[in-house]
This record gives structure tokens, C-alpha cells and sequence, in this order.
């Protein structure tokens, strides 16, 4: 078993494509199997009334694990261009809370009924994620440490790392060495398979942010030549969503 971890360990694709998916399988058991959990009743531990309470901080644990494992593959090199990611985050959750923010300022009431604004995210987005069900304040300020850290270093550097830092260049040479490819190589193929894999990948109502989000985060890529730098916009945009949801009680957003 331990030969089989360290050939494991070597695989650069692995470790690449492995903490994704390990994040993603804890993300459908925290939907399906937390449904299934379920239970408000008065009676109820607070892991059935609130599953997701238990399966995040799993999540982020394990994903940690994953990513700690592998970590020796992933090109983290800093450069100046990495304050091109910054701004770009700004700029990025800018275009993603723009309609949710345009909800509030056209006095817009109720869920969404159009295919546009279901579409556009041109809703209230009040209803989601909440570290505050439990009445520990110690429980609460764990709940929210462990989803910001979840969104801002988690997610982050698992999506980063697969899309950008695997995809765009698997897309380029998918029968050969695709390990060759320089990153953030651009070409057509890559940036239309990666960006709408990457909106497809979240929820109907985000998808017109996670597009223009995805098409930046490519742009990023390929200006500035460092996966570090889309960490870190994808970071600091997370950041900003998870200030602004908590701020406005827009606990849809994240």
C-alpha cells in the first residue's frame, strides 16, 4: 500500500485532477446525502437539522489532506503579474454580484419567474448558507472561519489547479505530452471547453457571472503565465463574495 501512495504521489495528472475531485464528491454527499439527513424536528441533533454544517468542515479537511499530499506538483512561483490577479478578482465578483446588487437598487420583490432572470442572477438570493443557526458563539465563529477558509483557500486552489493548471492544457495535447504545454498556452479550443465547463459546473442562477468570471480568469492565464496568480484572484474574488453575502445577508451567493 505504501509503494502504491508514493506511485500515486509521483503522478503529476493525479495531482492535478485528484483534490477536484475529491472536493466535488464531498460537495454531491453534502446535497444528496444531506437531504436524505435531513430531519427538523425539535428533537433533532443540530447534523440533521443543518447537514451541511457537517459535511463542509469534512470536506475542507480531507481536500486539505489531498492537496498537502500532492502539493510538491503545483507551480507556485511568484512574480509581479501576480497583482494582475488581484484586481482581476475585484474586477471579476464585480460582474458576478452586479445583477443581485441591481435586484435591490430597481426595488425588484420575489424569486425570479423569467428565463432571463433566472438565467441572469437578478434575484434576492437571501436563502443559503448560515453560520449563525447554531446559539454557541463558539459554534458560529467555527462554522464561519471553515466556509470562508473553505471558499478562499479550498476552492480556490482545487479549481484553479484543475482548470487552468490541468485543462487548458490537457485540451492542447490530449494524445501526447500535455505536460509539454507552457501554461496558460492560449488557443480557441481551450478557452471555450474551460470556461463553460467552468459555468456549468455552478448553479443555473450564477451562470452569467461564472462565464464573464471564467472568461477573465483565462484571460489572466494567459497574460500573466502563473497559476499562482489565478489562485490568488479567485482567492481575493471569493473573499469579497463572502463579505458581501455576509454584509447584505445574501447567503445564496456562496
Amino acid at each position: 500500500m505504501r509503494e502504491q501512495l508514493a506511485t500515486w504521489r509521483k503522478d503529476r495528472t493525479l495531482a492535478h485532477v485528484v483534490p477536484f475531485g475529491v472536493f466535488m464528491v464531498f460537495l454531491l454527499l453534502s446535497q444528496f446525502a444531506g437531504e436524505a439527513m435531513l430531519w427538523e424536528h425539535d428533537n433533532a441533533p443540530w447534523y440533521r437539522h443543518w447537514p451541511e454544517q457537517l459535511f463542509y468542515p469534512i470536506q475542507v479537511a480531507v481536500t486539505l489532506l489531498t492537496l498537502g499530499f500532492f502539493w510538491h506538483h503545483y507551480d507556485f512561483r511568484w512574480s509581479n503579474k501576480v497583482w494582475i490577479g488581484v484586481f482581476a478578482g475585484f474586477v471579476g465578483i464585480g460582474f458576478w454580484l452586479l445583477p443581485t446588487t441591481l435586484y435591490d437598487y430597481w426595488g425588484m420583490t420575489g424569486k425570479p419567474e423569467t428565463f432571463f432572470q433566472k438565467l441572469s442572477g437578478l434575484a434576492p438570493r437571501k436563502e443559503g448558507f448560515d453560520p449563525y443557526v447554531f446559539e454557541s458563539q463558539s459554534a458560529q465563529i467555527f462554522s464561519l472561519v471553515m466556509r470562508i477558509f473553505r471558499a478562499v483557500v479550498i476552492v480556490s486552489l482545487v479549481e484553479e489547479i484543475f482548470w487552468r493548471g490541468f485543462l487548458m492544457r490537457f485540451l492542447l495535447d490530449m494524445d501526447g505530452n500535455y505536460w509539454k504545454v507552457p501554461f496558460g498556452k492560449p488557443a480557441l479550443i481551450s478557452f471555450l471547453v474551460v470556461t463553460l465547463a467552468f459555468t456549468i459546473a455552478h448553479a443555473p442562477i450564477d451562470y452569467l457571472g461564472a462565464f464573464v468570471y471564467g472568461a477573465l480568469t483565462y484571460g489572466v492565464a494567459v497574460w500573466t503565465k502563473s497559476l499562482l496568480a489565478c489562485v490568488v484572484m479567485h482567492g481575493v474574488a471569493n473573499a469579497s463574495l463572502a463579505a458581501y453575502a455576509l454584509a447584505y445577508g445574501k447567503l445564496g451567493l456562496w
